[in-house]
């Protein structure tokens, strides 16, 4: 008999308690640590896999979203103003490379952030102020029919399993 096993889940590094954010701690949750126990989890941060260090300056995209990224529209600037954008596309691509090597199908992806940020994204102008759209990562899945969700949004993928 063949079993079929469940595709592998993505998800942000910093969920799980590794520290690989750009202040070089994480953003563990339990919700996220107990799915390991149901479903294989490969841990992912794009922006480590882009060559950003950690600890780094923070990131912002200026001139639109994600996706604007991808399409040469908009660029990422860390707190210096130095352009990072080749370094973060590269980490998508990454990211993106790995679900195809495993077969992932779905992310589990840090809220807000400028790589794995999903639906909305810090706006470039004030970090408190919110705007729709994804970051570099998530817009580069999407693009490849991965279905990403942010830790907020656990629910839906209890709903998508």
């Amino acid at each position: 008999m063949i079993m079929s096993r469940e595709a592998p889940v993505l998800v942000s590094a910093c969920l799980l308690g590794i520290n690989c954010r750009y202040d070089g701690g994480n953003c563990f949750d339990e919700r996220i640590a107990r799915l390991v126990s149901r479903f294989v989890m490969i841990p992912v941060c794009p922006e480590q896999l882009g060559g950003l260090g950690t600890p780094r300056e923070s990131m912002k995209i200026v001139g639109g979203t994600g996706s604007e990224v991808l399409n040469g529209k908009a660029r990422v600037v860390n707190e210096s103003g130095v352009d990072v954008t080749e370094k973060m596309l590269k980490g998508a691509e990454e990211t993106l490379k790995i679900a195809k090597i495993f077969g992932a199908k779905r992310a589990i992806f840090k809220a807000r952030s400028p790589s794995c940020g999903c639906g909305e994204i810090r706006d470039a102008t004030s970090p408190e102020k919110l705007i729709k759209g994804d970051g570099v990562a998530t817009a580069l899945l999407k693009k490849n029919g991965i279905l990403v969700i942010t830790e907020e949004e656990i629910e839906r993928f209890a709903d998508a399993t």
